[in-house]
């Protein structure tokens, strides 16, 4: 049977392709940062309605935990019995299937070494969470390195415009943090040029949300908790929950000079607990509990009307 183009990316996307910088200066020039501001998506004015103060950043989203390093990824082709890219990603899909790995892994190297966009992110993904692979953030790191410098202009919206978004996002984590005993190293002002660039250009809601957490820390910008609820805003409006969170926690509080708005706060908090994965994202529910026990009656139920009324909205688009 054959197996088209379509398929193949669309079950590289299923299997990990959803979610997701460039190297350092000194890892001997690889890419240049873009420039400040970047082209892209113009940020919209704030309405006075949506805006309210910062509050403790919520864990665990954006940035990729370090590990030991490794060999550099992308070097020479390997050796495998495929014929092309399209014929070693019928083997991924085929070896995925029937639980090899390590074979897997194989096709997917030999596709990605071909130049194949998703195959590379997908490695990337692998090795940054060791699935059938020991764990290796700088190989992970290089992979998206190599599609974030090859592939910076890709066309918003596309499929592989979400993929080269989500490698600028998982860079953004990386320089946050660094990864020990490598040439990689704790760099804010980069983390900020990689999420700026996945939120401005590619619209990107990972970019938007884990910009505005740095905004909301000052950190590799200067603080500023009213451009923090600009991209926090941008992110929840295309359903992201944590933004949905942290954003309805801010209009809860008020302050920094965005105003407060407890019911459309309370809006906020309820679609992040509805969208909210409830094994990995506890803290959305613990927020979402202590907001509502803490409302008065009168707008926990306005809260309530408000969320029905954008089910609604959603449902008719």
């Amino acid at each position: 049977m054959r197996i088209s183009d379509a398929i193949i990316a669309g079950a590289l996307l299923a299997l990990g392709c959803q979610q997701a910088v460039w190297a350092q200066d000194a890892s001997a020039g690889r890419m240049p940062v873009p420039p400040r501001p970047i082209p892209g998506i113009a940020l919209p004015e704030p309405e006075s309605q949506d805006l309210a103060a910062p509050i403790p950043l919520a864990p665990g989203r954006g940035a990729i935990a370090p590990a030991p390093s490794g060999p550099a990824a992308h070097t020479a082709l390997p050796i495998a019995p495929f014929s092309s890219a399209r014929d070693a990603l019928k083997a991924w899909m085929r070896d995925s299937t029937a639980g090899d790995q390590a074979g897997a892994v194989k096709a997917l190297e030999y596709a990605a070494a071909q130049g194949h966009l998703a195959a590379q992110f997908k490695l990337g993904r692998v090795y940054a969470s060791g699935d059938g692979v020991p764990t290796n953030d700088l190989k992970a790191f290089e992979y998206f390195s190599k599609i974030a410098d090859e592939n910076a202009d890709e066309v918003p919206g596309t499929s592989d415009g979400r993929i080269v978004a989500a490698a600028f996002v998982a860079l953004g984590g990386y320089f946050l943090d660094g990864i020990k005993g490598t040439y990689v190293k704790p760099n804010p002002d980069r983390a900020f040029d990689m999420f700026h660039y996945a939120a401005s250009y590619f619209g990107d809601p990972d970019g938007q949300y884990n910009l505005a957490r740095l905004y909301l820390n000052g950190t590799g910008v200067s603080r500023d908790p009213r451009q923090a609820a600009r991209w926090m805003k941008l992110a929840a409006e295309k359903g992201h929950a944590p933004a949905r969170a942290v954003f309805g926690d801010m209009l809860l509080r008020g302050g920094d000079g965005v105003p407060r708005h407890p019911i459309i706060g309370l809006m906020w908090l309820a679609l992040a607990r509805e969208g909210a994965d409830a094994t990995r994202e506890t803290w959305i529910v613990e927020r979402y509990d202590a907001a509502f026990a803490s409302a008065s009656a009168n707008d926990r139920t306005a809260a309530l009307a408000l969320v029905e009324r954008q089910q609604g909205r959603a449902e008719r688009r």
